[in-house]
């Protein structure tokens, strides 16, 4: 996989179960978002690499579709234990090139193998079934089968974790697997599919590429190989994928981006939802397509609860992810140190107040003040497009129709959170919230066996639960006549 004489490797392709060098020799510097220093590459795949790639992919299907499932199990739990073995390595390369604090990353890669284990168990339970035919003398069955070649377009803010959900939903069900995964953090996607590699996945099975996204998106997508597209990102990336992809009749999950409500209700325990939707919101600096942004707090809390948040925004440490303490470590590129400043400058000149943070830390690294904005109008863009930063924007409310209005507003609907003591008051919320995911008195728990997905603007598809594993399968009809 490296080639390193540091602690951070060099990535290179992955292809035909073998790592190798871009075609042409080609690389991308690979920086660190705690100090702007590049601190390796990755090889940049030509069309060439990307047509090798395909075939090892249908070479790794035909293989693989004909492998048990109890067996195709055996090797996905391999590959989890191994993941987990190799989980505090693996953690430090992610930080350094991710940014996130250690523990945060530590955590991204055990549920990563918890997840694979999941879809490995799961991936026997695929089952067709017999239907019972007008024609006694005629056997009629349904059968489950793999799509095919799958290709999977996966983000920069979990290089493990947003792989895994993919990953395993793709091999449980008996289909291959080629990701694209983000050129700015390929070190520990690599160490990913490392494992499955060392657990005895066929050659082909697992295919790793990086270098022009738009590229390699043309590429495989418009393949006659690949049958089936996953894509986690943004909405208008997304939307272009799907349009593509729909061109050429290929199945198609796509987990779009969000702008989480927190409604914290009239009779919500102010410190719990504090605890809980604060420790959310800045996990991961707020870049998580599932991070709470929007506070709707009724207006006899809003006080109370904008000076706890201000408060817990104050207690993080800020730093390098590696650094001991450290909880909210850099922005992963300078990209979004860019887009904070505009959301700042905007939200300035649309009235809203500056509880605490809203600027740039240091002149090094990608370094971003947790932020809390109180008294924010609608028209500000914040409350209108995903900043995917730390920044939380607390508006007050007077009735529950008020706030599940102003939650619905947007064409996002992917993730949302309420704090409340009444029964009714979540069945309320549960039935109209116009959502994928919606948890009540907690932070986000997005258990594998649960589904994960979006509405509306958030995408289609679930990348959990069994019904995750659908959008992997085809179904066949077989009548079967005795002579």
């Amino acid at each position: 996989m490296t080639e390193t004489t540091s602690s951070y490797p060099d990535t290179r392709l992955l292809i035909a179960g073998e790592w190798r060098d871009a075609t042409g020799g080609k690389k991308i510097a690979v920086a660190n978002p705690a100090t702007g220093q590049t601190i390796g590459h990755v090889a940049h795949a030509s069309i060439a690499d990307l047509d090798a790639a395909l075939a090892a992919a249908q070479s790794g299907f035909d293989k693989w579709r004909n492998i048990p499932a109890a067996d195709r199990a055996a090797m996905m739990r391999k590959a989890a234990g191994l993941l987990r073995e190799r989980a505090d390595a693996i953690a430090r390369v992610m930080v350094q090139e991710q940014g996130k604090p250690l523990a945060e990353a530590k955590v991204e890669i055990v549920a990563g193998a918890s997840i694979i284990e999941w879809f490995a168990d799961e991936g026997m339970r695929v089952y067709g079934r017999i239907v019972p035919s007008r024609n006694l003398a005629a056997q009629q069955l349904v059968l489950k089968e793999p799509v095919g070649p799958v290709a999977a377009f996966t983000p920069w803010n979990f290089p493990i974790n947003q792989i895994v959900r993919k990953l395993g939903a793709a091999l449980a069900t008996g289909c291959s697997f080629l990701c694209k995964a983000p050129e700015e953090t390929p070190a520990s996607p690599a160490a990913l599919l490392q494992t499955f590699v060392d657990a005895g996945v066929p050659a082909g099975v697992v295919g790793l590429v990086f270098g022009d996204p738009a590229e390699i998106s043309n590429h495989l997508i418009t393949s006659p190989i690949i049958r089936k597209v996953t894509f986690t990102g943004s909405t208008p990336v997304g939307k272009q994928l799907a349009a593509l992809a729909g061109q050429h009749m290929k199945r198609v999950t796509m987990e779009l981006g969000g702008h989480a409500p927190v409604i914290v209700a009239e009779d919500a325990d102010v410190a719990l939802a504090v605890k809980a939707a604060g420790a959310a919101k800045f996990r991961n600096a707020g870049q998580v397509c599932i991070s709470p942004t929007r506070f709707l707090v009724h207006s006899s809390l809003r006080d109370e609860f904008a000076a706890a948040l201000v408060k817990h925004a104050q207690g993080l440490k800020l730093g390098d992810g590696l650094e001991a303490g450290t909880n909210l470590g850099p922005l992963a590129n300078s990209r979004r140190i860019t887009a904070m400043a505009k959301v700042m400058e905007d939200a300035r000149a649309k009235g809203a107040r500056i509880a605490t943070g809203g600027e740039r830390v240091g002149s090094t690294g990608n370094f971003f003040a947790p932020t809390v904005l109180t008294d924010v109008p609608l028209d500000a863009d914040v409350f209108n497009n995903e900043p995917f930063g730390p920044v939380a924007a607390v508006r007050a409310f007077d009735t529950l129709d008020e706030a599940i209005a102003e939650a619905n507003r947007l064409p996002y609907g992917l993730a949302g959170y309420a704090f409340t003591k009444s029964i009714k008051t979540a069945h309320i919320l549960g039935q109209r919230l116009e959502l994928g995911m919606l948890w009540v008195n907690q932070p986000a728990t997005p258990s594998p066996e649960m589904p994960f997905g979006g509405v509306k603007d958030s995408g289609y598809g679930t990348e959990g639960g069994p019904e995750a594993l659908e959008p992997y399968l085809v179904t066949k009809a077989v009548s079967i006549l005795g002579v």
